[in-house]
């Protein structure tokens, strides 16, 4: 099986047909070819993913998600499109900004940081690699949560 460059589907090479792995319960298809990247959290290796349309690196332990930077914001304007509402505000937990992640990709320190849209959610993200970490939850909350800006238009 042969996972082409943003497909959610995996191409069997002998006959030509598609695989659609199911979505796991946080919405995750999980399409299974492992990265060289670990998870920041538990270390073990993360994989190829896909989250309504995007690509992703997952972590099948943590459910952690690694995210570029440039997919990020689309993926967040696509998940809010397609949902009613919003979701009672969490306080965030302060102590996740003393938290130290290495980057999966150039193993450096990432900053960690309150995220500026809506959500409470503390994030680590690496800007020389351009690419988000959230910890499981916290991509649902950001979309979901209730926006000033959004209740305007």
């Amino acid at each position: 099986m042969r996972l082409d460059p943003g497909a959610e589907s995996l191409t069997c090479d002998y006959c030509g047909s598609l695989v659609f792995p199911e979505k796991n319960d946080d919405g995750v298809r999980v399409l299974g070819r492992p990265t060289d990247e670990p998870c920041p959290v538990c270390t073990i290796g993360l994989v190829d993913a896909s989250f309504s349309g995007a690509r992703i690196r997952y972590c099948t332990r943590c459910r952690g998600m690694l995210i570029d930077m440039e997919v990020f914001a689309d993926l967040v304007q696509t998940l809010r499109n397609g949902h009613e509402g919003g979701v009672a505000p969490q306080a965030p937990d302060r102590s996740e900004l003393n938290r130290r992640l290495n980057c999966p990709h150039c193993r450096q320190t990432m900053d960690t940081h309150f995220y500026a849209g809506p959500g409470n959610v503390i994030l680590s993200d690496c800007e020389h690699c351009s690419l988000d970490w959230l910890d499981h939850g916290e991509l649902m909350r950001i979309a979901h949560a209730p926006d000033a800006l959004r209740e305007e238009a």
